[in-house]
């Protein structure tokens, strides 16, 4: 199996450094590593250039955001699967090698993650059970929140042209709304070996610089029950799921005052009320 290894980054050198290192450092390696440099001011581009030479690629962007430097790498890339990292997570020195041996034990299987460590403001913390890993048909796991890491996934070019890229639109919750679509067509392989560590609490996180995630979910639920591409148990499940999610998100506009978003929602039952099942 030949790997690209795609990793966005923006304004985080050196974070950026140890995520190539781990790459680099795999005891099965990758065929190439791609750093899309999604516009930063603090010299990453230079200093990955001096440190790494000719073992990476670095692509260069204006900035567009997580979304759109993945999908440059991805596009970018010749291999045939691709494993995603972002530049603040650190695979451990097997996770390559333990992934491609399960999937080629599992060769139907398009669409690979893994367990993980947490490290959040330098201390090692437990997942809640919310966060919990599953494979298999995962759709249902994933309409409450996130339920893959990026930097967890290996996965074949055929499913980017099955499903589409990440929706560069979302500011948040790009993820989320690309597990979705994906979970919505594939079967995942889950290894319960914890293959990577990720670092939180740091001020760069998307989840720290926006209110409210959940305002993106539901515009990626309303989108997705509206596509066509769910089948009728699964539009049931995510029908559901919006509409916990509307009632939360109206409850706390109106707390609030927040007439955007009252409208943005009502905007969002409307278009919910014009669709019709199998149109």
């Amino acid at each position: 199996m030949r790997i690209s290894t795609v990793i966005p980054t923006y304004n985080r050198w050196p974070k950026v450094s140890r995520a190539v290192r781990s790459v680099l450092e795999q005891n099965r390696k990758a065929a190439e590593i791609i750093v899309v440099d999604d516009g930063s001011s603090d010299g990453s581009v230079a200093n990955l250039e001096r440190e790494f030479g000719t073992r990476i690629r670095v692509l260069r962007q204006d900035n567009r955001g997580v979304s759109a430097a993945r999908n440059a790498g991805i596009l970018a890339s010749s291999e045939p699967w691709i494993a995603l990292l972002d530049s603040d997570d650190e695979w451990h020195p097997d996770k390559l090698n333990v992934q491609i041996d399960a999937l080629q034990r599992e060769p139907d299987m398009r669409f690979c993650h893994c367990d993980e460590i947490w490290i959040r403001h330098g201390v090692r913390v437990n997942p809640m059970k919310k966060h919990a890993k599953h494979g298999g048909e995962i759709f249902a796991r994933c309409l409450p929140l996130c339920a893959i890491t990026p930097s967890s996934v290996l996965i074949h070019q055929s499913v980017f042209e099955r499903v589409g890229l990440f929706d560069e639109s979302l500011p948040a919750c790009e993820d989320y709304d690309f597990w979705l679509r994906c979970c919505a067509q594939y079967p995942v392989l889950y290894i319960a070996q914890q293959l990577l560590t990720r670092y939180a609490g740091h001020d760069d996180q998307l989840s720290r610089r926006f209110w409210g995630m959940d305002r993106f979910r539901v515009r990626s639920l309303s989108r997705l029950i509206i596509s066509g591409e769910l089948n009728d148990r699964q539009r049931d499940m995510a029908k559901e799921q919006l509409a916990l999610k509307l009632a939360v998100l109206k409850q706390g506009a109106l707390k609030h005052g927040n007439r955007e978003l009252l409208l943005e929602l009502a905007s969002i039952h409307r278009r919910l009320l014009q669709f019709a099942p199998g149109q």
